[in-house]
């Protein structure tokens, strides 16, 4: 049992590690469990590449952790040594860690392995990495004000789906209205920003205080304005993680696909949309072909004749589908955020897409990277 044991928690922390370092830009490859001579994850960013050697123990105690992190250095630097291109990685992933552990797990580095990247992940959200290319890597829990443990235990979620339109409401301006469908312009407080964005009063006020007890509002600007947005970003992203209930289809009849598409989507124009890389292709950032088209509706519907609205549809069971209807897990802020094109049909959103196409498996990151580097990072500010 304590072998079973220990091997979910060694699974859990390299899932948990890898999914950390794509939030920072990082590809990742999981590596076989066990396979000898073999580092647990390889990871690489542009010319960079890593071995990475990640052990996990459930508690944080310092006397613990730095015997760990001594052995994943020796194994980081074994599994290395065989490429001068890359370069040894240890992390050590524990349920709860702190600052002053990390100073802890810092100093040895640099006293007895200098030159060799650590990191610490960790089950409460603090995340720290040092090394080339790693530096700035971190990320840690707010501490939360008196005031809102006074008024709450349990902070509104930022990412939640009208959270999601409400920042995409903040962000509008700074985008151009073919990427997104919002409102644009500059508000005072949540009386305003309720009325543009068609929530209620309390909702956007206690959005708004949750975002400026995280840090994520400017505390000198007149107006309501986004700072600290590339930390923003990265949980957002991290928030946009789980996978939605999907179902590969056919149309029943044999006409061309494209038409067929665009019929079904002109006879639901306010509940399907068409989302990932269709969408990158018809916002003008499209840069994957050959996965299937992404239909996005609020839920997804019966596939039998005796439903008429989508009786031209059949499940795909084998073989490549001629679309993909996907559920919407956020479908406030999806469909409100929606463009419609020139060619009448509805697509979502440039951020929508990002966060979307980011971990798909047909070259997700590549489209997502092209989307970053060209509609969102110029919203950073850099």
């Amino acid at each position: 049992m304590f072998n079973s044991l220990s091997r979910r928690l060694g699974e859990t922390a390299e899932q948990n590690v890898g999914k950390a370092l794509q939030m920072f830009g990082w590809d990742v490859q999981y590596m076989r469990s066990g396979m000898d001579g073999a580092a647990d994850l390889v990871i690489h960013k542009g010319v960079l590449r890593y071995a990475v050697e990640v052990k996990a123990l459930s508690e944080g105690r310092p006397d613990r952790v730095l015997p760990l992190l001594s052995q994943a250095i020796l194994q980081a630097q074994f599994y290395s040594a065989s490429d001068p291109t890359t370069n040894p990685l240890a992390v050590i992933y524990v349920e709860n860690a702190s600052s002053n552990l990390w100073e802890r797990v810092k100093s040895f580095a640099d006293q007895y392995a200098p030159g060799v990247a650590v990191g610490i992940v960790s089950g409460n959200g603090v995340i720290f990495f040092n090394g080339e290319g790693l530096d700035g890597m971190s990320e840690r829990p707010r501490a939360r004000s008196r005031q809102s443990t006074s008024t709450s235990n349990h902070p509104i979620n930022i990412f939640s789906d009208l959270n999601q339109w409400m920042l995409k409401v903040l962000l509008a301006p700074e985008l151009p209205p073919e990427l997104l469908s919002a409102p644009r312009g500059h508000y005072r407080g949540g009386s305003d920003l309720a009325k543009a964005a068609g929530v209620s009063a309390m909702s956007a006020s206690r959005f708004l205080l949750q975002l400026r007890q995280e840090g994520y509002l400017s505390e000198s600007a007149e107006l309501l304005k986004l700072v600290r947005r590339d930390e923003l970003f990265r949980r957002w992203r991290a928030a946009a993680m789980r996978r939605p209930a999907e179902t590969p289809v056919r149309f029943r009849i044999k006409a061309p696909v494209q038409q067929q598409i665009r019929g079904l989507l002109k006879t639901h124009p306010h509940q399907a949309c068409l989302g990932l890389f269709a969408a990158a292709d018809g916002l003008g950032l499209g840069h994957v072909s050959g996965v299937p088209p992404y239909v996005y509706l609020p839920k997804l519907p019966p596939l039998d004749l005796k439903t008429n609205e989508w009786a031209m549809l059949m499940p795909a069971t084998e073989g490549l589908p001629d679309l993909i209807l996907r559920k919407a897990l956020t479908p406030q802020s999806m469909m409100r955020g929606a463009v419609e094109r020139n060619d009448g049909l509805m697509y979502t959103d440039v951020i929508q897409v990002w966060l979307d196409v980011a971990n798909h498996p047909s070259r997700g990151q590549e489209q997502a990277d092209l989307i970053w580097r060209k509609a969102l990072q110029p919203l950073l500010g850099t």
